[in-house]
C-alpha cells in the first residue's frame, strides 16, 4: 500500500470545492451545532447593546435590556467572517496498518487534507496540531492557501512511513497543546483511531468542548472489528513477530474493540461531538462527500 504524496493532497482541492463543513442530517449526535449566520453560511458575533435609534432593525431589539432599562435597546453584531478550524491528526506509528484499500495513516492524512481544503474554501481559517509520537507540530490558523498548504506539507512530512512501536499517548499530547490555543467559536476536527483514549483524556477534552464545536473522525480497519479468522498468523513488529491463533485470541480481541467503542461513545455523549466513521476499505473523498453538505452553488 502506498502512502499519500504531497501532490495528491494538493489535488484534493478539487473535490473540496463541492463541500462545506456542515454535516448532513441526520448525524450520529443530535446535538451537532450548525455554523449559523445572516450571510447564508457566515457567523455573527454580538458586539454590544445600545439604545435604539430610528432606522435600527426592530428584529434586533434586546427585549430583556429594554424591559430592565425602560426604553428600547438594540443588539449590534459583528460579522464573524473567518471561523478558526483546528484539525487534530493522530499519526502515531500504530496507525501504519491496513488490510484493505489503504493504511489507517493514509486515511487520516487524506481526510485531514480534504477537511483543510474544505475549511479554507468555505472562508474559514485552518490550523492544525499533528502528532506522530516523536514530534508534535502546531500550525496556527490562517486563511486560504496560506493556511491549507503548510498543513498539507506537515501531513506529508509527519505521516509514518513504516511500522513502528505504537505511541497511543500522542493524541493526548496534541489535545494538551491545543487547549490553550483554541478560542471560543472554534471548530475542532479530531482524526484518529482513538486507541489512546484513557482516563487522562477526559480532562483534556472538556476545555475544547466548552470553547467550540468538536467532531470525531474515527479511522478503523475491518480486521480490527472482526478479529482474526481461524488459523495461525504471524503478527507484530519487524524483529518482534509472534504467532497468533485466530480462534484463541478472538474473545480478547473483541473485548478490546468493544471497550474502545464504548469509550468513544462516552466521549461523544459527554462533549456533544458527532462521530464520523472512516474505513480503510472506502475512499475518503466518497465517504466525506456523503457526510458534508454540498455548497449551494454546486447543488
Amino acid at each position: 500500500m502506498s502512502i499519500p504524496s504531497l501532490t495528491e493532497l494538493i489535488a484534493l482541492r478539487a473535490p473540496a470545492q463541492r463541500l462545506t463543513l456542515r454535516l448532513r442530517r441526520p448525524a450520529r449526535s443530535a446535538s451537532v451545532g450548525q455554523h449559523v449566520s445572516a450571510q447564508r453560511g457566515r457567523g455573527l458575533e454580538l458586539q454590544e447593546v445600545r439604545a435604539y435609534v430610528a432606522g435600527d432593525d426592530p428584529r434586533s431589539i434586546d427585549w430583556r435590556v429594554t424591559a430592565r432599562r425602560g426604553r428600547p435597546h438594540t443588539k449590534l453584531f459583528r460579522e464573524e467572517r473567518e471561523r478558526p478550524v483546528w484539525i487534530v491528526a493522530d499519526l502515531q506509528p500504530g496507525v501504519f496498518f491496513g488490510t484493505r484499500r489503504q493504511l489507517k495513516s493514509a486515511v487520516i492524512v487524506r481526510a485531514a487534507a480534504l477537511l483543510a481544503w474544505t475549511a479554507v474554501l468555505g472562508g474559514d481559517r485552518v490550523g492544525a496540531v499533528l502528532a506522530n509520537g516523536a514530534h508534535t507540530r502546531v500550525l496556527p490558523p490562517r486563511s486560504r492557501e496560506a493556511g491549507a498548504l503548510p498543513v498539507l506539507a506537515a501531513l506529508d512530512e509527519l505521516q509514518p512511513r513504516g511500522p513502528g512501536v505504537p505511541a497511543p499517548g500522542s493524541l493526548n499530547d496534541a489535545l494538551a497543546l491545543l487547549a490553550p490555543l483554541a478560542r471560543s467559536g472554534s471548530l475542532i476536527l479530531v482524526i484518529s483511531d482513538f486507541a489512546g483514549l484513557d482516563e487522562a483524556s477526559e480532562a483534556l477534552w472538556w476545555p475544547l468542548a466548552a470553547r467550540g464545536e468538536c467532531r470525531l473522525f474515527q479511522v478503523s480497519d475491518a480486521l480490527e472489528q472482526r478479529a482474526l479468522p481461524n488459523g495461525r498468523f504471524r503478527g507484530g513488529l519487524p524483529g518482534a513477530l509472534r504467532v497468533l491463533d485466530g480462534a484463541g485470541v478472538r474473545a480478547r480481541w473483541h473485548a478490546a474493540w468493544e471497550a474502545r467503542a464504548a469509550r468513544i461513545a462516552a466521549l461523544s455523549r459527554a462533549t456533544a461531538a458527532p462521530v464520523v466513521q472512516l474505513d480503510t476499505g472506502e475512499s475518503v473523498e466518497e465517504c466525506l462527500a456523503t457526510l458534508l453538505q454540498r455548497r449551494r452553488s454546486a447543488a
